[in-house]
């Protein structure tokens, strides 16, 4: 990976991190999906979501995400055509997902040492995590 992809790596999940930091999460408004979409658009990347406040709840959410054809979110991801990898070898910028409380999986975005900005049950808004237990991630390309 070249310096010039790396440097716009690193600048779209800085510039991510400030959109979204202590934004409370809402569905449909202010969501994990949101946060990751916001973040894949600053790389070149085209991303259809629902229109903003077309859900509200988990529930509205699953029904929006399987009339795309979905069952998870992660099928979303594998379906952009991103490329799954081993947690492990993400690198800042990456689309990462751990455990959560509901059936879609908690997906941030992955910063350095360690860290990647998300929601979490227990802070007020998108925050700066540190990663614990990642199940999956995805390989983010920047030339597109």
């Amino acid at each position: 990976m070249s310096e010039h992809h790396m440097l716009r790596r690193v600048a779209a999940a800085q510039a991510t991190l400030d959109e979204f930091r202590g934004e409370p999460f809402r569905w449909g408004h202010s969501d994990c999906s949101r946060l990751v979409a916001a973040h894949l658009r600053r790389l070149g990347y085209k991303v259809r979501l629902p229109a903003k406040g077309s859900y509200g709840t988990a529930r509205a959410a699953m029904k929006q995400l399987r009339g795309r054809g979905f069952a998870t979110l992660a099928d979303a991801l594998d379906g952009m055509g991103l490329e799954r990898i081993p947690p492990a070898a993400a690198l800042v910028g990456d689309i990462v997902q751990g455990a959560s409380g509901d059936a879609f999986g908690a997906l941030g975005v992955l910063l350095d040492n360690g860290r990647l900005v998300g929601y979490h049950e227990h802070a007020d808004g998108a925050a700066v995590l540190q990663q614990v237990d990642l199940a999956a991630a995805w390989r983010v390309e920047v030339s597109r």
